[in-house]
């Protein structure tokens, strides 16, 4: 496990692949965090509750802990909760993907929740247990991008260690990879140094991310990929 917290500076990338092809990837960082440590770092980086499942009115412990409980997971008081996430910066954030690993006090992993947020204001998390090689797959629950519908499965690949952070995803829809999506970077322990070299590298970090979803969705709209109807999501209580 790295040290925590760590800023992770790294690289998303997206691939479409039907029925357009449609590529990009940017230089970002993360943050790794123990949710029951979480940092604070001004107007750099802060974490609030609101910004996560749950209610604004408990802390991040309390509603990953009770997230896990109605799905049947119920989560020890010696267990550790790591989460990587944006941060708030700038008074601003948007997290498309927050991953939270829940381990046992003797390290081993009791499961994993991912919490997707999508443009619209909305969220969702679903819980799952990796394999030893930190694959595993879910289904498609909740609509994220305009141009897919909202069915077939993600196949997820995990890594968390001193080494690396990542995250990839690939969704199937109707036996083929149509979508894949991936954010890798190695963890720095988060001094006063190692965070404003990040955000002096990648100013602005979580409005980045939020303007270039959006420019590369005009850019689909225009080459005329059609949009998807949305439904607005209803969420599982505890989301």
């Amino acid at each position: 496990m790295p040290l925590l917290p760590a800023v992770v500076p790294g690289r998303v990338s997206h691939t479409r692949r039907v029925p357009l092809r449609h590529r990009f990837a940017y230089r970002t960082y993360q943050w790794l965090v123990d949710i029951d440590d979480l940092p604070r770092h001004g107007v750099l980086a802060s974490f609030s509750p609101s910004d996560h499942l749950g209610s604004p009115d408990r802390t991040l412990r309390e509603n990953v802990a009770a997230f896990t409980a109605e799905q049947g997971v119920a989560l020890e008081p010696d267990d550790r909760v790591v989460m990587l996430a944006n941060a708030r910066s700038l008074g601003y954030v948007f997290d498309p993907l927050s991953v939270f690993w829940c381990l046992k006090s003797t390290g081993e992993l009791r499961c994993v929740v991912l919490e997707i947020h999508n443009t619209y204001g909305e969220r969702h998390a679903q819980l799952a247990r990796p394999d030893d090689t930190g694959r595993f797959s879910l289904g498609k629950e909740f609509y994220v991008s305009p141009f897919f519908t909202v069915n077939g499965r993600y196949d997820v690949l995990l890594r968390l260690d001193s080494e690396q952070a990542s995250v990839a995803i690939t969704l199937v829809q109707d036996d083929h990879r149509v979508f894949s999506a991936s954010f890798s970077g190695r963890p720095r322990v988060a001094r006063t140094a190692a965070v404003v070299a990040a955000a002096l590298r990648t100013p602005f970090v979580t409005y980045q991310v939020w303007a270039l979803i959006r420019v590369h969705g005009i850019r689909l709209w225009l080459r005329r990929l059609p949009v998807v109807p949305r439904r607005p999501h209803v969420p599982s209580k505890g989301v």
